[in-house]
């Protein structure tokens, strides 16, 4: 296998640092044992029934056909509950392991897949355009430790997302015995004098270190499911056990744009995401790591409140995502979705904006000012234990 095929598979992202070495060894360390494994829902998910607010009447109005019936509601308290599909995270909940944020969202709400998701990535206004990843500019601020294999994994696609911009040592990859058994063929090829080459040997090199520090080996005993996202989650779980180091780890759960027959499609989908977190927490328990990781939905945008002539829903604007962890203060946050203060085409409105999860992140899991990597001051939510 030559270089230019190996690193199309193994989908490595830029790695060289453009700060230098002297400024790292002045900064104090961030919280980097403390790690951050999100999960995006991709196609925007249908918050409404995904947590539904089961009390309000104004849900059963808008939803005469999509709605979950009340009989049907994992109730979390008197007036929402979780999609009966979900039911694997009822146990989490019950060890107050679960928070779930509703009402997330931001100003000026774009309903395109590729510029919401931007957004989300990039965690810049509605009418800003940034070239650097959240999570990229977090590390840049607050380098992880050098003896990481990488400052993140992106596992099954090769889409950086937060992870994207010069100088964020981050590797994509589908499945991990693949990439070791790939990477052992990409030997550094030594020096070179042109500039651009030289920058492709410095990533190489960085992926060969990576993968001679990444092992695929753990025997687990948590059974995974058989499912794209079970082998995306069971990859990652790899990846973690490793204890190569990585500060953050991404996968991705596709199907979400629910346009039309959605009861079906939604419920298996949530499903799939329910077994799939139970898995996780499984192993993470195993290899130690449970107290030690915050898990964090998210997606491009929710779905509108009123269901279409096709059975289904379209772009929407706020909706419900969950944080998990064995230090994760369980519950309910921010307000219940206000079906009775839609705007002008049928949306709602957002209470909690998105990057305020993004700052609990930054600030409370990672101990790391959060002002620089979200270009703002923004309000972290009180969700994790230190």
């Amino acid at each position: 296998m030559n270089r230019r095929d190996f690193l199309s598979t193994v989908g490595a992202a830029t790695v060289a640092s453009i700060v230098p070495a002297s400024a790292l060894a002045q900064r104090s360390p961030a919280g980097y044992a403390n790690l951050l494994v999100l999960v995006e829902l991709k196609g925007g998910n249908d918050g409404l029934n995904t947590v539904v607010p089961y009390s309000d009447s104004e849900y059963y109005a808008l939803r005469p056909r999509l709605a979950v019936p009340r009989d049907q509601v994992l109730q979390l308290d008197g007036r929402a509950g979780l999609h009966p599909s979900l039911e694997p995270l009822m146990a989490l909940w019950t060890r107050r392991e679960l928070a779930v944020v509703q009402s997330v969202g931001y100003p000026g709400a774009n309903l395109s897949h590729f510029r919401s998701i931007e957004i989300w990535d990039t965690a810049s206004n509605s009418n800003e355009y940034l070239g650097e990843g959240w999570l990229a500019r977090t590390f840049a601020a607050a380098p992880a430790p050098r003896s990481f294999a990488a400052d993140g994994v992106v596992v099954g696609g090769a889409e950086m997302g937060p992870f994207a911009g010069a100088g964020t040592r981050a590797i994509a990859l589908t499945d991990t015995q693949q990439f070791l058994r790939q990477a052992r063929l990409a030997a550094p090829a030594g020096v070179a004098r042109n500039g651009a080459l030289s920058h492709i040997l410095r990533v190489e090199q960085d992926i060969v270190q990576a993968a001679a520090n990444l092992n695929g080996n753990h025997a687990f005993a948590t059974e995974f499911p058989r499912t794209p996202f079970g082998n995306a989650v069971r990859t990652a779980s790899q990846v973690i056990a490793s204890k190569a180091g990585v500060a953050a780890v991404k996968i991705s759960l596709n199907g979400f744009d629910t346009h039309s027959n959605q009861p079906g499609t939604h419920a298996r989908l949530l499903k799939d995401l329910a077994e799939g977190l139970a898995a996780l927490r499984s192993a993470l328990a195993e290899a130690g790591r449970w107290e030690s990781t915050l898990i964090m939905t998210y997606a491009e945008f929710g779905r509108r409140p009123r269901e279409n002539r096709s059975s289904g829903t379209d772009h929407g604007t706020a909706s419900t995502h969950f944080l998990l962890g064995g230090r994760v203060k369980g519950g309910l946050y921010g307000p219940p979705p206000g079906l009775s203060r839609l705007d002008g085409n049928g949306n709602l409105p957002f209470a909690v904006d998105f990057r305020d999860v993004y700052a609990t992140v930054i600030e409370r899991w990672w101990g790391v000012e959060s002002a620089r990597a979200l270009k703002g001051r923004f309000a972290s939510l009180d969700i994790v234990r230190a």
